[in-house]
């Protein structure tokens, strides 16, 4: 890290400004060389009007800001060139930066150096990313606990608890005559089990919320050809996103679209309707709808209910599980035949927003949409994250086994050891330098 590494960190394209940043030991320097100002003897933690020149040519008018380390998101000496926006000025001076010393950054670099330098733990880095992908506004306030260290108060807390019982159990196993320090047995062993079984527990139900907040619900509306998919997608979105036709087979390709309730993300997938067809390009359609359906969180099938549950209506039903679906009776404003008994359904029509009111209650209910913005939840943040955990559950219960079996002592503190390094690398405190480079990679060049 004794390079000096600079990145645009704004999106390419025409807008009012444009931001590269740069990082490290000769920053400061380095773009002295082509600001008409010298950067090293003005205070710190200021923005300094000037123009950008290189060869004599003067190439943009800009703002630059100072910030010195430590005080910077890096912990190094941070520049950031505030230039008119543009793809072609942009490029220019990044251009000229690259010419004159600089290293262009990889992707999530700078948040890189940030937890290297200590600026950031590794929960924290990861959050940054998150919230930059944050799709709505309750994963914008999932995300944020994270950058906060939410995650990593809790993990730490867990350790501390651990790493005073592991020293108790060498205490009494290297000198028991020291009557002083506190004797653990089996009772004291098995309640810390427990409330570690329970912390790893919660932290794994709540990644579940986590994932759908991150990632949103899919959705995937099915039905016959003609049940009113399509218009019930175009209610949703509330814009003529697919066409509506009367005549069967329209749609042959799955249309998507993407809406917001209570905060989350609901990604909408209109299906070709699902019959046997002799139509090639149908039949596709019908294929790309059966793996739409397998990759659902939740399937909407939607039935006419001016013509009642037919055959393929009842085929659907019991191919779909129960917990996964809703069955929704479309065009209630319509006479037609009565609604079945056997399922629960929920009776709507596509004509305004007070005909899918009902269907979007039924939702927030069966997600528990209208907790989740209320709900403090202390998130794991990726598939890594998850399986960390997952193995300190696994040993915990390995070692309340071992417990109630009378195995000895120092073969559960294995277990426990065990579990207080994996945590320790979940929080960035012992890390893999392959790790770090797979995780920071996934991050945009200005990051």
């Amino acid at each position: 890290m004794n390079d000096t590494i600079c990145a645009i960190c704004t999106s390419l394209g025409t807008g009012a400004i444009s931001i590269i940043r740069v990082s490290g030991e000769e920053s400061l320097s380095i773009v002295s060389k082509i600001f008409s100002k010298d950067l090293t003897k003005l205070a710190d933690h200021t923005i300094n009007y000037g123009f950008i020149k290189y060869e004599s040519e003067i190439i943009d008018e800009v703002l630059v800001a100072i910030m010195k380390g430590p005080k910077s998101y890096t912990c190094e000496d941070v520049v950031e060139i505030n230039c008119h926006g543009g793809i072609a000025t942009t490029n220019k001076i990044l251009e000229i930066l690259l010419a004159e010393g600089c290293r262009l950054a990889t992707p999530g670099e700078f948040t890189k150096r940030a937890y290297l330098n200590g600026r950031l733990n590794l929960s924290q880095a990861q959050a940054v990313n998150d919230l930059l992908t944050a799709k709505s506004d309750a994963a914008r306030k999932v995300f944020i606990n994270g950058l906060q260290g939410v995650l990593t108060k809790k993990i730490r807390e867990i350790r501390q608890v651990l790493v005073d019982l592991i020293s108790n159990i060498e205490v009494n196993i290297d000198f028991p005559e020291y009557e002083d320090n506190l004797v653990i047995t089996n009772e004291i062993l098995e309640k810390h089990l427990n409330s570690l079984k329970e912390d790893f527990t919660s932290l794994l139900e709540d990644a579940k919320t986590t994932n759908l907040v991150k990632e949103g619900i899919n959705v995937c509306l099915v039905g016959k050809p003609n049940s009113g998919k399509s218009s019930l997608l175009n209610a949703l979105l509330n814009e003529e996103k697919a066409i509506v036709s009367n005549i069967e087979g329209t749609t042959r390709d799955i249309v998507e679209g993407t809406i917001n309730l209570n905060g989350i993300s609901l990604n909408l997938i209109d299906t070709a309707g699902i019959r046997e067809t002799e139509n090639e390009i149908e039949k596709i359609g019908v294929e790309k709808s059966k793996k739409a359906i397998d990759m659902a969180d939740l399937i909407i099938i939607v039935i006419d209910k001016s013509k009642g549950i037919t055959s393929e209506d009842q085929e659907l039903i019991d191919n779909v599980p129960e917990e996964k679906r809703i069955i929704f009776m479309n065009k209630d404003d319509l006479e037609g035949a009565s609604i079945p008994s056997d399922y629960k359904v929920i009776t709507g029509n596509t004509q305004n927003i007070e005909g899918i009111r009902g269907l979007k209650q039924e939702i927030i209910n069966m997600f528990n949409l209208d907790q989740i913005n209320s709900k403090d939840v202390t998130y794991l943040n990726n598939i890594n994250q998850i399986n960390v955990i997952k193995k300190c559950l696994d040993l915990t219960l390995n070692a309340l086994t071992n417990l109630k079996n009378n195995a000895f002592v120092d073969m559960i503190e294995i277990d426990i050891r065990t579990i207080w390094e994996l945590l320790g690398e979940l929080i960035g405190e012992q890390y893999d330098e392959e790790l770090l480079d797979n995780l920071f990679k996934n991050f945009c060049l200005g990051k």
